[in-house]
């Protein structure tokens, strides 16, 4: 359709064809002559800002003001103090520790990664630990058993002994459990030397449930890990009770 000339010349009504300022364009960023954003002056000030905000996000120099490294540590998210980690531990023998707090604070660890320590501990330490305890229990128990005996090469001949004698007369739960402890190993010793026919050739079974009662006491951790010694003469006694009862 053809323009309407005479409602264009009033919708014009004498304004400058070069337009004016758009409201969101600041006027630092308007060139009024030639009715257009100054592009030369958009780019500077955005590269300004760039490099202001990649100061801000980097790491302060060693002789950086204080005020300027705890603005980058909050930025970061690290907190104000060590205090307000909030740790949930994922085994009890990894809770959170002052100490340790003190230190991943010092060095900057944001809450999540200071979470993640301590998870990794209790992932990863823990077993290890554990690994190590027991393996170290297991030498300190021979080394009890070969002192009883006389010393290696008798408690050698002894312990081959014990394991045929033990294996051909109790049930496995019963040698399991007596053959982890060097006081089992002795109370095994003294059975076989006293001819005591164990369970398996007894015409009466064990009790079901004093014996789910000693194999229970063998997961506790006073059994398996510490050797409590009083809990371990316990489970010990119980299964020569068994054995004896039967």
């Amino acid at each position: 359709m053809p323009e309407d000339l005479l409602q264009t010349a009033l919708a014009d009504d004498g304004a400058d064809p070069r337009g004016a300022r758009p409201t969101e364009v600041p006027e630092k960023f308007w060139d009024e002559e030639a009715g257009a954003v100054r592009i030369d002056a958009l780019l500077k000030s955005y590269r300004e800002l760039e490099k202001r905000l990649s100061q801000r996000l980097a790491p302060p120099a060693p002789d950086a003001p204080e005020e300027d490294r705890i603005r980058f540590r909050r930025a970061i998210g690290v907190p104000d103090t060590p205090e307000e980690y909030a740790i949930e531990p994922k085994h009890e023998l990894c809770c959170a520790d002052a100490g340790v707090n003190q230190r991943l604070h010092e060095a900057g660890f944001t809450p999540s990664q200071a979470q993640l320590v301590y998870d990794l501990a209790a992932e990863r330490l823990l077993p290890l630990i554990a690994e190590a305890a027991s393996q170290f229990e297991a030498e300190r128990q021979v080394e009890k058993l070969r002192e009883h005996f006389g010393g290696e090469e008798r408690f050698r001949r002894i312990a081959a002994q014990v394991s045929a004698w033990g294996r051909a007369n109790l049930p496995a739960p019963v040698m399991e459990a007596l053959s982890t402890t060097a006081e089992g190993v002795i109370a095994l010793h003294r059975m076989m030397d006293a001819k005591e026919p164990g369970l398996a050739h007894r015409g009466e079974a064990p009790s079901a449930s004093d014996e789910t009662e000693l194999r229970a006491m063998m997961r506790d951790p006073r059994y398996w890990r510490t050797r409590e010694p009083e809990f371990v003469k316990r489970v010990t006694e119980g299964f020569r009770r068994l054995v004896s009862a039967s």
